[in-house]
């Protein structure tokens, strides 16, 4: 068998700014207004179906949903778990390369996790993606195309609970987002723009994840749309840290700090600290006790931890924090005035962590 081809998406509508989609209307002989027409459909009805285009000639239909909205997604696994109110696919990209995303349904809200890259190339020893190593980056439009499945999958009622909408997102799939920051910025700025020029999602409810790039933070701050940042931290030491992250080496866990209090001063969005509670190795009193001094002293009201239980991979020497290691972490936390909520981890039983199904796959 071949192996799968590497190389540039082709282009996609979802790729394409409002003025892009125009000029690419136009190049294929068709009036400018059609740009508007699609954008209709494939933000607000979430289809590139061209048979449910009716307000198109069939012919015009069919000559822009060939040029312009290519396949790159092919569902080829779906997990459910939860009663069915937790959907993981995993997808083939146009050259084969697998990614995963999960649907979180809850009370009151819907959670989209997406991946940005094939792959990641951080290379955290506990992280099932992180051992694949890096693939290659994902497009705009590929990243575009998981969240309006999933929002086109609740608005059809497909998913269990009937019909609804998808309300957040998150880039804590597979990847570094921050590795991939164009085209994550250009998707975010997709999810935020107000219909039918984009999904009209609010950017408060997108949080994009990093380990810690600083440069690219503060790059991030400068952008004018206050998503959620997230840095996932690990361990408040760089002995530890350097080993868990191995990023630290290059940017120290002050110098990540630092950067988030900045985002947070920059934007007024409060920043969440992820930590994966590993069972001793970082769940330790003195490295809660170590995290809460380094986050007061950075000030108050700025952040939030979430501690998250380890979804150890099969054969990992990873392993989650026993619960009463887990609650006095938190209550040695929450001691120092640092809001902190223990993360709701969903689909343990169909291999939740990102990165495990495509690692089965391969």
């Amino acid at each position: 068998m071949n192996a799968p081809r590497r190389g540039k998406p082709p282009r996609h509508f979802a790729d394409l700014s409002p003025e892009q989609r125009v000029e690419a209307v136009t190049a294929l002989g068709e009036r400018s207004f059609r740009a508007k027409q699609l954008a209709t459909h494939y933000f607000t009805h979430l289809t590139a179906d061209p048979a449910d285009m009716t307000d198109l000639p069939k012919a015009t239909r069919d000559a822009l949903v060939e040029g312009l909205f290519p396949p790159l997604l092919t569902p080829v696994r779906t997990l459910e778990a939860d009663g069915g109110t937790t959907v993981k696919t995993l997808w083939h990209l146009y050259d084969g390369v697998k990614v995963e995303s999960v649907l979180m349904r809850y009370t009151g809200r819907s959670t989209l996790c997406v991946s940005s890259q094939a792959g990641c190339g951080m290379a955290c020893p506990f992280c099932a993606t992180g051992q694949q190593g890096l693939t290659r980056n994902l497009s705009t439009a590929e990243i575009v195309e998981q969240v309006r499945h999933a929002a086109r999958s609740l608005s059809r009622g497909d998913i269990a609970g009937g019909p609804g909408r998808l309300s957040n997102l998150v880039f804590m799939g597979m990847g570094e987002p921050l590795a991939n920051y164009r085209a994550v910025i250009d998707s975010v700025r997709r999810f935020v723009a107000p219909t039918p020029d984009g999904l009209g999602m609010s950017a408060r409810n997108v949080t994009v994840s990093t380990v810690g790039l600083v440069p690219a933070i503060n790059k991030l701050a400068a952008e004018g749309i206050p998503v959620t940042l997230a840095l996932s931290l690990h361990a408040p030491d760089d002995e530890l840290r350097s080993e868990l992250v191995p990023i630290n080496t290059r940017w120290s866990v002050d110098e990540a700090l630092d950067a988030a209090r900045a985002y947070f001063e920059a934007t007024g969005r409060r920043v969440s600290i992820e930590y994966a509670l590993i069972k001793d190795m970082n769940d330790h009193a003195w490295r809660a006790d170590l995290l809460g001094t380094k986050l007061t002293s950075r000030g108050k009201g700025w952040v939030h931890v979430n501690p998250i239980p380890l979804n150890p991979t099969p054969g990992s020497i990873w392993t989650a924090s026993e619960r009463s290691v887990e609650a006095e972490f938190v209550s040695r936390l929450r001691s120092h005035g640092i809001p902190t909520t223990v993360r709701d981890t969903r689909g343990s039983d169909i291999d939740g962590a990102c990165g495990q199904l495509a690692a089965e796959e391969e």
